[in-house]
């Protein structure tokens, strides 16, 4: 796998994303369902509510992707990205493709206002941290990232 390319994802990737999608809930040990998967893609693709940018081979094979969420920041007043979802096919690990999906994602934040791009990692994903450092991503040492888990 060489030359690796990004784009937008388009409806007609939703089968590709799906099981990468699916393979990356696995990654956090998550049971697979690919169902669950497909239709989660689907659903914010058609609401418009993530932008998934796809990165691909020179034959169109795919190597990787991420999801973003718009959203905003009230003590800067601007829009920012979530960077949620970030995967690479095992077989495309060390070629570029996490570099290259997380430049067209900054790019694409740029191009559409942003001012900044934000996102969490695991503590145990030491190659994770390594690429966002590299590519001069900050760490927050200053704010503790709580959560909720709500009951349905």
């Amino acid at each position: 796998m060489k030359n690796l390319t990004t784009r937008l994802a388009t409806l007609d990737d939703i089968d590709q994303l799906a099981a990468m999608f699916d393979a990356y809930r696995q990654f956090y040990e998550l049971d697979p369902d690919l169902p669950l998967s497909r239709q989660y893609i689907l659903d914010r693709m058609l609401g418009n509510e993530s932008v998934l940018i796809l990165a691909e081979d020179e034959t169109g094979a795919p190597a990787g992707f991420c999801q973003m969420y718009p959203t905003f920041c009230s003590l800067a007043a601007a829009p920012v990205y979530a960077l949620y979802d970030l995967f690479v096919l095992p077989e495309a690990r060390h070629l570029g493709a996490g570099r290259a999906l997380m430049l067209a994602a900054e790019a694409h934040a740029l191009r559409n206002g942003a001012v900044r791009l934000d996102l969490t990692t695991a503590k145990t994903n030491l190659p994770a941290q390594c690429l966002y450092s590299g590519l001069g991503w900050k760490r927050d040492d200053i704010f503790y990232a709580y959560s909720k888990t709500l009951a349905a």
